[in-house]
């Protein structure tokens, strides 16, 4: 996943929520050549959490060893060769996660029964195998930094931008499995690459209000870096809209999700809390108003978010809500990436729920939301491909 730089929402006196339009990140399983007996790993792709030059960022690398692969065998190898500009610093053992399967699988320095063993040396990071085997069509996960169980360091990115390869080698000798994941580095543009691809993430605003979002109506307008909700009175309810738009002829689709960096604050400490009545939620619910309770400040005002995307070709947080609800489908944005926009196949830059769809911020205080002109947080949109 890749993050850009934010800028903030500000809200009681003309917010803004900056969409950050960051991520475009492609990855790619190009030809290797190896030896006649060598296969090619498919679904090979590297999620980033922050494409920035020289930003410190998880990586996710994830491949799928092909049918008829001997797959990696007792004692045998999987080698990560990052090229020359990202930098491993800190990391360890304790900030690297290896998955089958989604199941994880023990590490240690050293490789003993089950346990595999992970050094690094230089740009290549190394797990071996002593008992432990993966088999052919077996889907494999390698985390590093933060989002790997127990993480606390992160590898950096180079300070150049580029296109930049990830070397994947999945067994040894004449047998292994080979693929090259590929990630972009880019210092806070919107991207339109081609190396025998095409991947462009954008957003947009609406000069109008009226604007239908998953069943609810727009009432302020918006750009493509301000989602302004004024100032607000007592129980009014504000919702403010955006577009976006993906083209890509990425084999396998692509997901964006939607992310905040912290409580919608001011620098008195009051916040405005996640939708309702900051519970967060994560399944979508009908909209309702802060209740309101005395001594309890998460229930003065709150403000959630919803996307028209349907999601009908995989499922998703928003797919069908819409019909189950009456109040629309509200979430609160979350610390953690929120799935807003997803399709399997390429995309056209237009077609509703394939290349186009909208999200929907919505806000709505009480007499009792504590009076402040600088609530702010910071949003990031972020566009991952799969090759």
């Amino acid at each position: 996943m890749i993050r850009t730089a934010p800028t903030s929402v500000r809200m009681l006196q003309a917010i803004s929520l900056i969409a950050s339009i960051t991520v475009l990140l492609w990855s790619l399983g190009l030809p290797v050549f190896n030896s006649a007996e060598a296969a090619r790993v498919t679904s090979v792709k590297d999620t980033l959490t922050d494409s920035d030059i020289s930003a410190a960022t998880d990586h996710e690398i994830q491949y799928v060893i092909p049918s008829g692969s001997a797959g990696v065998e007792a004692g045998e190898t999987i080698v990560v060769s990052f090229p020359a500009g990202f930098s491993f610093g800190s990391v360890g053992v304790a900030d690297i996660d290896l998955e089958v399967n989604g199941s994880d699988v023990t590490l240690a320095g050293s490789p003993s029964g089950a346990t595999w063993g992970v050094g690094i040396a230089g740009q290549d990071l190394t797990f071996t195998s002593a008992a432990g085997t993966i088999g052919a069509n077996a889907t494999v996960t390698i985390k590093i930094g933060t989002n790997a169980d127990g993480g606390t360091n992160q590898m950096s990115n180079p300070g150049t931008a580029n296109s930049y390869d990830i070397d994947i080698t999945s067994g040894d000798g004449a047998n292994n499995d080979s693929g090259t994941a590929v990630v972009a580095i880019l210092d806070n543009v919107t991207v339109t690459a081609s190396v025998d691809t095409v991947f462009e993430f954008t957003v947009s605003g609406f000069a109008t209000t009226g604007i239908d979002i998953n069943g609810t109506t727009t009432t302020a307008t918006s750009s493509a870096t301000e989602i302004p909700f004024g100032t607000l009175g007592q129980n009014e309810v504000v919702t403010v809209g955006q577009q976006l738009n993906v083209l890509t002829n990425a084999n396998y689709g692509f997901v964006v999700t939607v992310e905040q960096d912290g409580d919608l604050s001011s620098a008195t400490g009051a916040v405005i809390d996640g939708f309702a009545d900051g519970a967060y939620t994560n399944t979508p619910s009908d909209w309702a108003s802060p209740s309101a309770v005395v001594g309890s400040p998460a229930t003065y005002g709150h403000w959630g978010l919803t996307s028209s995307d349907d999601h009908d070709d995989g499922g998703g947080t928003f797919q069908s809500c819409a019909a189950a609800l009456t109040g629309g489908c509200w979430v609160a944005a979350s610390t953690t990436p929120r799935e807003i926009f997803s399709h399997n196949s390429v995309a056209d830059n237009t077609t509703d729920n394939i290349g186009s769809t909208t999200v929907a911020y919505q806000v709505e205080v009480s007499a009792l939301q504590e009076a402040a002109d600088d609530y702010s947080t910071t949003l990031t949109y972020i566009a991952t491909p799969t090759f």
